[in-house]
Parts: structure tokens; sequence; C-alpha cells
């Protein structure tokens, strides 16, 4: 079993990590460079956090053998007991009555500081070497290898001037200390340090914000009415980016109109023309080729040519454009499902018969856990009853594990009394060598401060630069920039972790036995004024930063700077809220018109058969009849029955039936239709396409 755990924890973290970013990235339209350095560092972090428990219990267990051979004399070599699955030792006067038990995830001396070195070192130089570049290179709107390259050296020269900056200050003032004497191990454990304390400095905001928030949402969650409301609230938010970014679209599919325009076939640019038309949505795609000539000779013409410069500028903007139009519109269809959803089930909360009953329902149909797990009346229950007392639960329990993690923070230093309350657990399953609950209680631990951490780089929002959108609408810089902020925040982490529980001899000052963690960390006191001031006290700043996040004091600064947040007594809030509560009845008006359409098509189906293949095939017919008609004079009187499929008032029902549809111009769903007829939704590109519209279908 001692190779079984750490085979399964890989193989399992390794799903993970492919779940999170399946599930924000986009395998298919996304570049594979993209996707594997996201995936690298998001594994290789999760991977620290799920064997750090590990770490712990083969630690302690090694502590354990220490202290049995410091107080239990011995003649000659130790016995080869003591190295075998089910072997026992006599302990330490401390605890008389126990045995030191092999954990059952035991790892064998050698493999976990190599296995740390490796994971530690690639994910540093994935953090400050290559997601930089690549994040550079991913956003570059350059045609060719060599451009991106070029670009993203020259965007990256800055960033990397700065860490050599700051790595030569240090070790300039290590350099002038008289006492100590520059190696290659304290000049890594500099590098480590620095690494480290950017990270610890951005950590305890992160930690501050989410230790409050994550129990709050939960418990505002499940409250009545308020999911709703700020439902509405986002859906006004939403609209007004959603409406932004067409208007950004629209500007930018001009610059290429006039680019293409410009550049004809046989302009050396137009290559690089054609790669930018690639990026465009297809139906403009299409306008623009029906607009081109291609029979005319533009060489000779003294026009102003836009240069190779500008291209790559305009691609760039048409990347950026096109991701931002498709996300918003992704997302105002996941949020308007949402609110559809919560007024159902508001609605169903006064119903008598238990029944959970959807004002759209799914025209799919109804799978096996539909119609025997989770019936109408086992929604109800869940969906009105229990869903809110579990979010209520839940919300207690996380507010109990913050306010562990916040005095833990802020005595975790003091090892005589040992007030830290996760080193008082760790410390009472130590006596007892119970090596399951030491797992269990470090894991759920570090799960619990990864969750604050992680959950607060996801929510955060960079204006349009930094935003993570699931339903694979998370764009390339953001995936990478979330991959270094996890590689940055996670070593810092877990040495807070482990500070938290005094296995850190650093932070403690305990002679006991280092975690293989630690060890590659290097010893802090390189570095004193680090080890004992900044990494003791700048943790407390949690508890400012908890109070602060409590009464929402970032959320009001931004609210009076002018930025939209959702503060309950404020008169724009309220305003947005009645907005947006307006454009969703609206948009359910739209939709529910649709399916009545829907439905009467498929009832007249039903009832007299498919009428759109029968308009057809008697428009056909009738068409041969009156071309033959024309040419050859009938000479039978019966040829001109022939001229008619049918009686003239039941096919004028059937063509009418067949074209109604209800229209709203300011509906998405008449895009399918505008784009039959020839049309876009804007409106703005009309004069530059060929109508196709079917008027003369009927003639």
């Amino acid at each position: 079993m001692s190779g079984a755990a750490l085979g399964i924890e890989i193989v399992v973290v390794f799903f993970l990590a492919l779940f999170l970013l399946q599930r924000y990235g986009d395998f298919r339209r996304q570049q594979r460079m993209v996707l594997f350095g996201t995936l690298l560092a998001w594994y290789l972090c999760f991977l620290i956090v799920f064997i750090l428990p590990l770490d712990v219990s083969t630690t302690i267990y090694k502590q354990c053998i220490i202290d049995h051979e410091e107080h239990t004399p011995t003649i000659g070599p130790v016995p080869a007991n003591l190295t075998t699955a089910n072997s026992s030792v006599t302990p330490s006067k401390s605890s008389p009555n126990t045995k030191c038990y092999k954990p059952w995830s035991y790892i064998p001396d050698g493999i976990m500081p190599v296995f740390w070195r490796v994971v530690y070192w690639t994910s540093q130089c994935l953090t400050w070497l290559l997601l930089p570049f690549m994040q550079s290179y991913a956003r570059s709107g350059g045609f060719s290898i060599t451009g991106k390259i070029k670009t993203a050296l020259i965007e990256n020269a800055i960033y990397y001037g700065t860490y050599l900056l700051i790595f030569g200050s240090l070790l300039i003032y290590v350099a002038v200390h008289p006492e100590w004497h520059l190696s290659w191990y304290e000049l890594q454990t500099i590098g480590i340090t620095a690494a480290n304390t950017w990270g610890l400095f951005l950590l305890v905001l992160l930690l501050g914000y989410g230790l409050v928030e994550i129990p709050r949402s939960y418990w505002l969650a499940s409250r009545h009415g308020q999911p709703l409301v700020k439902t509405y609230f986002k859906a006004s938010k939403l609209m007004t980016e959603k409406a932004d970014a067409e208007e950004n679209l629209e500007d930018v599919m001009e610059e290429v109109r006039k680019a293409s325009e410009c550049i004809k076939y046989n302009h050396p640019l137009r290559k690089y023309i054609d790669t930018i038309l690639r990026k465009c949505p297809l139906d403009y795609q299409e306008k623009m080729g029906r607009n081109m000539d291609d029979y005319e000779d533009f060489d000779d013409k003294q026009n102003t040519y836009p240069s190779e410069k500008s291209l790559v500028k305009l691609h760039k903007q048409v990347i950026y454009a096109v991701q931002r139009h498709n996300r918003t519109r992704v997302q105002w269809q996941m949020l308007l499902q949402t609110a559809v959803h919560l007024e159902d089930v508001a609605k169903n909360e006064t119903s008598l018969t238990h029944q959970f009953v959807h004002s759209f329902p799914s025209s799919e149909p109804a799978s096996w856990l539909s119609r025997y797990v989770y019936t109408p009346t086992v929604e109800w229950y869940w969906e009105c009853l229990l869903k809110r007392w579990s979010y209520r639960l839940l919300s207690v329990v996380l507010s109990l594990f913050s306010v562990a993690v916040v005095w833990s923070e802020c005595t975790f230093f003091s090892t005589r009394p040992v007030l830290s309350l996760f080193a008082v657990f760790i410390q009472l399953a130590e006596r007892d060598y119970n090596y399951l609950y030491i797992e269990m209680a470090c894991f759920i631990t570090i799960f619990f401060l990864c969750t604050c951490v992680y959950s607060t780089v996801f929510r955060i929002r960079v204006f349009n630069y930094y935003y993570f959108a699931s339903h694979h609408q998370t764009d390339a810089y953001s995936l990478q920039f979330s991959g270094m902020l996890f590689c940055r925040l996670t070593p810092p982490l877990c040495l807070n972790f482990l500070g938290l529980i005094h296995m850190d001899s650093a932070i403690s000052h305990q002679q006991k036995e280092q975690t293989a963690y630690t060890s590659i960390m290097g010893s802090m006191r390189v570095l004193s004024f680090i080890a004992n001031g900044f990494y003791i006290y700048y943790p407390m700043l949690i508890l400012i930063l908890c109070i602060a996040t409590y009464f929402s004091l970032g959320t009001r600064c931004l609210n009076l700077l002018g930025f939209q947040q959702f503060v309950g007594d404020c008169e724009m809030t309220s305003d947005l809220i009645d907005e947006g509560k307006e454009l969703i009845r609206r948009e359910k008006r739209k939709r529910q018109r649709v399916e009545d359409g829907e439905n009467r098509r498929r009832e007249w189906k039903e009832r007299y058969g498919n009428p759109r293949e029968d308009t057809a095939r008697n428009r056909s017919h009738e068409m041969k009849e009156t071309s033959y008609s024309d040419t050859v004079p009938p000479s039978n009187p019966r040829q001109a029955q022939y001229s008619r499929s049918g009686p003239r008032p039941e096919r004028d029902c059937v063509e009418l039936l067949q074209d109604a549809e209800p229209l709203d111009f300011n509906s998405e769903q008449t895009e399918e239709t505008e784009t039959e007829t020839g049309r876009h939704a804007g409106g703005r590109y009309l004069s530059m396409s060929s109508s196709r519209s079917r008027i003369f279908d009927d003639v």
C-alpha cells in the first residue's frame, strides 16, 4: 500500500484538473499549447495539496522512530522489525501505552524529496518563465510564429527585468552581511524565500476575502427571494455588457470590411486579410466574401493600404471582440435559464400538490433518473424545502471553519501553550498514532484553505482582461493567468498550513523531524527578518481583512467609484433590479411565443402531414404544368385539371400557417430567420451583400 496511495492520488488529481479545464476552457478552439500549460500548472498545484497529508503522516512516523531510539538504549543495529509493515516499537515516556505503527500510506525514504523537488521547480519555471511568455504569445495578433515570439519577448522584457532587480537586491543584501558566506544552497533559499514572500502577501488578501464570502454566499442563497433578486441585478449588468460587446464587434467588423475592400486578392497582404476573416463570425464572412470582385486589377490604383503592423493590431482586436461577444451571448442564455428556474421555485413554493412544475418543460424525453429517482415530487421537496436548510447548515459549518482558521492564524506562533486549534487536533491524534485521522484532518484543513483562495481567484475580474467564465467561455489569457496565480499561491499556502499544525521548525522553533516538503523549501533562517517577522505577523492581517469583507467595505468603495455593485440599501441597485426583472419578463415572453409557434406547427403537421413538403411539391408541379401550357396549347380540356394541385383556400391556409412566425425585433431568436433572408441582426451591413430573400419563390 506504500506506493498505491501515492499512485491513486496522482491519477485522481489529474482527472480533477482535466475536468476543471474542460469546464472553463475550450478543447476544440483554443491552442494546444495554452491548454497544456494551464493543465500542467493546475495539476501540479492540486498535486501538492493532495500529497502533503501523506508527507505529514510519514514524518510523524519517522519522529516516532527517532523518539524511540533516543529513549530506548539499544546494543548493535536496530532490529529489522522496525521497518516492516507490522512492526511496533515501545514509544517514548510521554506515551507509554501506545505503539508506533507504520501508516498504511507510508512512503519510503528518498521518494518524497525527489517528488517535491520535481513538482516545485517545475511549477516555479511555469509561473515565472513559461506561462508569462505563453500568455503574451497567445494574446498576440501576429500572423506567424516568429512574429508572435517577438511580440511576447518585447512584452515580457519589463516583466523579467523586475524580477531580476528584486533578486539582485536580495543577493546584494546577503552578500554584504559579514557573517554569511554565500553558497548555492543559500542562493537557492533566497530565491525560494522571495517567491514565497510574494505569494504569502497575495495569499493573505485572497484568504481574508474567501473566509467570509464563501459562508455568506451559502447563507444568502438560503434566504427567501435573495438569489432571484441578485439574478435580476446580474441580468441588468450583463445585458449592458452584451450590448457593448455587440457594438464593439460591429465596429471591428467595419474595420475588417474596409481593409478587405482595400486589399484585394492580388495584394501581398491579402493572406493576412484571409487569416483575419477566418476568425470572424460566419455571417460576416459570407457578406464580405460576396462583396469581393476578383475580376478587376487594383494594382494600378493609388490607394492607401494598411501596413502589416496595423493588420496585426486588427487581428488582435478581432480575436478579442469575437471571444467577448460569444462569452456574453452564452452567459446571457445561462443566466436566463437560472432566472426562469428561480422564478419557478418561487411559484412552486405555494403549490398544494407538492409537485414541481416547470414554466418551460424540456422537449427531450425524460431520462431514467427523472422518471424513477428525481421525480417532480422529489424535486419539489429538494428545491422548495430541503435545499434551503442544507445551505444554512453548510454555511454554519463553513463559518466555524473560518473562525478556527482566523484564530489559528493569529496564534500559531505560540507553542507553549499550543493555541492553534489545528495543531491541537493533530497533536491529539499523534499521541495515539491514528494516521488515518491525521491525514483526513490535514486534507480537510488544507482543502478548505485552497477552496477559499482558489474560489477567490475564479471570482476576480480585472475589467475584461482577466475574467473566468464557465461553459468553455474563458479565454487563453485568463486561463494562463490563473495557472500563474495557482503556482505562486500554493507553495506559501502549504508552508502556512504546516505552520498552523506546528510542523515547520522555522516558525515553531521546535527540534522535530521536518517534512520532506519543508526540507525542499530550505532554512528560512538565512533571512531571519522574514522568518521571524513577516511570516509570523503578516498572517494576522487576515482578521482585519475578514472584518472589512464582512461589512462589504470593498464593495461599497467600488460602488462609490462608479462600478455597479450589489448593495442592498442603494437606489441604483434597486433600479438595476427592476430593469433586470423587466428584461427577464421580456425574454420569457419571446420564448413563450416561439414555443407556441412550434406547438402550432407541430399540431398542424400531425393533423395534415408536412405542409412545407406538400407546398413545395405542389409549386413544382404547378410550375411544370404552367410552362407546358404556355408552349403547347392543350389539345384535351382535361389537361387544365393538372394546373391546380388542390383547392385554393386549403393551399392558402397551409402557406399562411407555414410562414406565420412570431416576430420580435429585439429578440435573439430572430437571428436564424434573418440569416435565411439575407439580413444581419444588427442591420449595419445590409448594403454590403446582395439580397437572397425568397420574395419570388411563389412565382
